[in-house]
């Protein structure tokens, strides 16, 4: 019975932080970080505000805890060098396509420091080791890195935030077909300056 007691309230505060978190995730994507508010997002888990700066200190505190990305990228001893470009296109609209935390954390980034620094920690910690393990020069993995995401992330933009009708129509093969080709091309073509 002792053991009833302890796990109903663990199982309560599981289920609030759970409402928290999707809230957010929901207010930070429509009204981007500066809008979104603590007052609204409570609301809308249906608990006191005060519940979630228990959890949570801060909107930044908040912020951070609902967009943690695991982009679960392929693991680059398995990938083949020469499928890296289609691999990352074809993995990333994937993502995209069923991730709206992504698409949250882009508007934020955009337009905060906080959601701009969380992107960059997401591209040191996870891109860049995968980048380093199959580019020909390591040393100028964050580079081809760099010019990686500048393209995924541009896609993301224009498809997934300001839906420009071309890029938020085309199928994802064809973005594939159109993009692989270039990302193959930062990832392993021989440096411009060698």
């Amino acid at each position: 019975m002792n053991q009833s007691k302890t796990t109903a309230p663990s199982r309560r505060s599981d289920a609030t932080r759970r409402a928290i978190l999707d809230a957010a995730r929901e207010r930070f994507a429509a009204d981007g970080y500066e809008r979104a508010t603590i007052r609204a997002i409570a609301q809308q888990a249906q608990i006191d505000p005060s519940m979630v700066m228990r959890y949570y200190g801060n909107k930044e505190g908040l912020f951070a805890a609902a967009v943690a990305i695991d982009l679960q990228l392929p693991d680059a001893a398995s990938l083949p060098r020469n499928e890296a470009g289609r691999t990352l296109v074809t993995h990333f609209l994937d993502m995209w396509e069923e991730n709206e935390v992504l698409t949250a954390l882009l508007r934020v980034g955009i337009t905060n420091e906080a959601g701009a620094e969380r992107m960059r920690g997401i591209f040191n910690d996870q891109l860049l080791p995968l980048v380093e393990r199959v580019c020909p020069d390591p040393e100028q993995a964050p580079v081809r890195a760099a010019l990686v995401s500048s393209h995924l992330l541009g896609l993301a933009l224009t498809r997934y935030v300001l839906r420009f009708p071309p890029a938020a129509h085309l199928h994802p093969e064809e973005i594939a077909a159109w993009l692989a080709p270039t990302l193959q091309h930062y990832l392993t073509a021989p440096h411009p300056g060698a």
